[in-house]
């Protein structure tokens, strides 16, 4: 670990892990969950590094699945995956009843913890959110990732609201893609929350500050460097873990820049053979032709594509 040395902190890296992957969810070519090639692919996940998956984030296509599919998600990916990764669930809607019978639902069906995303489109004020994320912690005694992410949720988790959730006992870590290190470091230095990097390119600078690890799209290609690079600040060999950084700044781009998470990050698995289809649920297109060839090149610069 880099600064952070909490208490706290070390209980989040032992329930979460370090080294995560916003996991896909695979459809078929008419558009069903392929729970076989889930379960498939979580292990793939777990064999190329991951300790921990989150599975129905947003990457997960989570908007597009039903709560059915939610809970047989997490099945399939606990029969890949066994004990040798955290399970982590996505449940953050902007419906408090339903985020917390998703939490529920994700309690029954094996989870490790859950992912809960500041509510979206309500745009609520943040006594509102502090409430919100409160209720869905108090549903089971599963640890709680807070999910700060205001360019999708519009709404940040200002530090005085984080510092107002560090309190509960559930509530033991944020996944920060605000972008906005300033921000994260003075939630760090005031709290005992133990912070993730939500965004890929700042997987590094968010580390070397005090985050304990990652929650990636880029890892569903190249969770080996990551946890490489984990590993070297944790011990703080930064030169080192600059050096992995660095070749991974054009796969980064690739995968996050381009195109939606989820659309590139099932196109680059498919290019590996690891995924059947590349296949979306609308609003989402699957990757175009002219995107695959894209994703081909910088793959194969990057040494993940042969």
């Amino acid at each position: 670990m880099a600064m952070v040395n909490s208490a706290q902190a070390h209980d989040a890296a032992a329930a979460f892990g370090t080294v995560g992957t916003a996991m896909v969810t695979p459809f078929s070519a008419s558009g069903e969950v392929d729970y076989d090639t889930a379960e498939a692919l979580a292990a793939h996940l777990v064999d190329l590094g991951n300790d921990m998956l989150v599975i129905s984030g947003t990457t997960g296509e989570s908007p597009t699945t039903t709560d059915a599919e939610k809970s047989e998600l997490l099945t399939a990916a606990r029969r890949g995956a066994g004990d040798r990764a955290k399970l982590v669930a996505g449940v953050g809607t902007n419906n408090t009843t339903h985020s917390i019978e998703l939490a529920q639902q994700a309690r029954d069906a094996g989870a490790d913890g859950l992912l809960l995303v500041t509510p979206y489109y309500s745009k609520p004020p943040q006594d509102a959110i502090v409430t919100h994320m409160r209720a869905v912690a108090d549903a089971t005694d599963l640890p709680v990732m807070l999910y700060d992410i205001p360019g999708r949720s519009s709404v940040p988790l200002e530090p005085a609201t984080l510092a107002a959730l560090d309190s509960h006992p559930n509530i033991l870590a944020v996944k920060d893609a605000k972008g906005d290190i300033a921000s994260a470091l003075q939630v760090m230095s005031d709290t005992g929350l133990a912070y993730y990097s939500g965004e890929d390119a700042l997987n590094l600078p968010l580390m070397s500050c005090g985050a304990i690890g990652v929650v990636s799209v880029a890892g569903h290609i190249c969770a080996d460097r990551l946890a490489q690079m984990t590993e070297y600040v944790g011990t703080n060999d930064l030169n080192a873990a600059r050096d992995v950084a660095a070749g991974l700044v054009s796969l980064i781009d690739a995968i996050m820049n381009h195109m939606p998470g989820a659309i590139s990050a099932k196109a680059a698995l498919q290019l590996q053979g690891v995924l059947p289809t590349r296949a979306t649920r609308l609003p989402l297109l699957e990757a175009s032709e002219d995107q695959v060839e894209f994703l081909r090149r910088e793959m194969t610069r990057s040494g993940y594509l042969t």
